[in-house]
């Protein structure tokens, strides 16, 4: 058998009972682990002997490996597993692979007809770039493969993990998928409804500011955003660069209805699971916590804490990462409670990457509620379009990308409909202010436009600005076309925007 395996360090209340951790040898596993230097989330590859490749686990305390993000180093980790085991059914160790090998397993990977799980370009982008990091590590020469090389990368690198929710699709998933709504538009008998204020307020939260999933999951409480721009319906709030991809901080919008759907959730659902942790203890048992004493006011915010042991330290706000986050707690009225902002059910903060189960939950409910017995059958990648149609499907990344193209269509309404620009006033306004595009790229925290136009707003990138609304023509007497009509236009005309239409009509009428 030449399969390898993955098995991840866990966090620390995920490690499980201390005969399980005996039974590998030790006698503390988990002392053992952070001896080594291994932090949960990081992957130890177990060879088809079922041995460590110790190579492989001085590559991941690398520096090479170690600083990236957890969900880089998931991926990462998934791909080099899948690489090592091809290589080891063809009797290649890793450390002796060719270039010509690595050719041979993109051609498999990507191109084989035999192989029937094969990958688009972006996936093999992203393969590249892991085997490219180990190999370099490796100092391996030549290169076996070098994603730096464009040779080396995929012609056809278009991610197709995009996907956009109209407004309304968005609605009718949240209310199947998180708020147990049947067809009818009502909770149907027996629904658990736990979480549903955390999770709709999550959602509504992300698609509102266009945060990603580690950004919007890492937020704290008093990292809400609470100032009200003026004459608007959208409130503003400093990220920390630790917790974005790019390390770089930056403002962030909400609108107050999302803002005050967080509210209402730390208000109830939150205060209760924070309640129940204090009263069993859950805060006590904890090795590390640091306790906040105060948070300077200003945009280079610092946080000042004392731990368990009395010993007081401080941090610039926009420096502190999710690991040290999660050990933040604030003084509450019945004892110190998190300053992490999403919690579990057991008052615990909730890891960024927690979030995907929760979205998966959703889009298996929304299918057992729009779609027959038979329909379900038929795994999602091979059902007709028509049927994939019927059912909304969302992840945490859809929401950002929601919201790109959502604020891409209002700003151009604005440009057009409201101001009535021509087009040497839109000329002028780009000049002095950036074109809609810009300021979508702005909102994301993109530092380059392309990526906004081709992979965020890919439906409509070839489209001009004037045609992205096509308001009917008021010479003869029809009305100016609202969102909703703007939203179900551009999902007949381009691929990839689901807007339920005919069934969301049916669902009206029925309610």
């Amino acid at each position: 058998m030449d399969e390898w395996r993955v098995v991840w360090v866990p966090d620390p209340e995920w490690w499980g009972s201390e005969p399980v951790a005996r039974a590998f040898g030790f006698e503390d596993l988990p002392s053992a682990v952070e001896q080594i230097g291994l932090m949960p989330g990081d992957p130890v590859f177990i060879a088809p002997n079922f041995t460590i490749d110790s190579n492989l686990l001085d590559f991941v305390l690398s520096e090479h490996f170690r600083f990236l993000e957890r969900e880089t180093k998931r991926n990462y980790a998934t791909d080099i597993r899948i690489l090592l085991t091809y290589l080891s059914s063809r009797g290649i160790y890793w450390r002796r692979a060719s270039k010509q090998d690595l050719l041979n397993y993109r051609s498999w990977r990507c191109d084989a007809p035999q192989n029937p799980k094969r990958i688009g370009g972006s996936k093999w982008d992203r393969e590249a770039a892991a085997f490219t990091r180990l190999f370099k590590w490796a100092r391996m020469s030549p290169l076996p493969v070098d994603a730096s090389r464009r040779e080396h990368r995929a012609a056809d690198s278009v991610s197709a993990r995009v996907s956009w929710l109209t407004p309304r699709t968005w609605s009718l998933w949240s209310d199947i998928g998180l708020r147990g709504h049947g067809r009818d538009g009502v909770p149907t008998w027996g629904w658990d409804a736990r979480t549903e204020a955390r999770n709709t307020a999550f959602v509504r939260l992300t698609l509102s500011s266009g945060l990603r999933r580690q950004e919007a999951g890492s937020l704290l409480l008093f990292e809400l955003p609470a100032h009200r721009l003026q004459h608007g319906r959208y409130l503003h709030g400093q990220l920390a660069g630790a917790v974005t991809r790019s390390k770089n901080g930056r403002t962030y919008y909400a609108s107050v209805e999302s803002v005050g759907q967080v509210e209402t959730y730390i208000q109830s659902e939150r205060a209760w699971a924070v309640q129940r942790a204090q009263r069993l203890g859950r805060y006590e048992q904890l090795d590390q916590m640091r306790l906040v004493t105060g948070v300077t006011n200003g945009r280079a915010k610092k946080v000042f804490w004392v731990d368990r042991n009395g010993v007081e330290g401080q941090q610039l706000l926009t420096r502190l990462g999710w690991r040290e986050r999660q050990l933040l707690f604030l003084e509450g009225p019945r004892g110190p409670e998190p300053a992490w902002l999403w919690l579990t059910e057991q008052g615990m903060p909730m890891l960024p990457d927690r979030w995907n189960p929760v979205f998966t939950t959703a889009n298996r409910r929304c299918e057992e509620v729009l779609l027959t017995p038979a329909e379900r059958k038929v795994s999602r990648d091979l059902r007709a379009a028509e049927v994939r149609g019927k059912t909304p499907y969302a992840t945490p990344h859809s929401a950002r990308h929601s919201f790109a193209l959502y604020m891409l269509i209002v700003l151009n309404q604005l440009m057009e409909a409201r101001f009535g620009l021509t087009k040497e006033d839109r000329r002028d306004f780009a000049m002095l202010f950036g074109d809609p595009w810009w300021l979508v790229k702005t909102l994301l925290g993109h530092a380059d436009i392309e990526t906004t136009k081709r992979h965020y707003l890919a439906p409509v990138a070839h489209l001009q600005l004037e045609s992205i609304l096509a308001a009917a023509d008021t010479d003869d007497g029809q009305e100016v076309e609202d969102v909703d009509g703007v939203f179900a236009r551009l999902a007949r005309e381009s691929a990839g925007i689901q807007d339920i239409d005919v069934l969301v009509d049916h669902l009206k009428v029925d309610a």
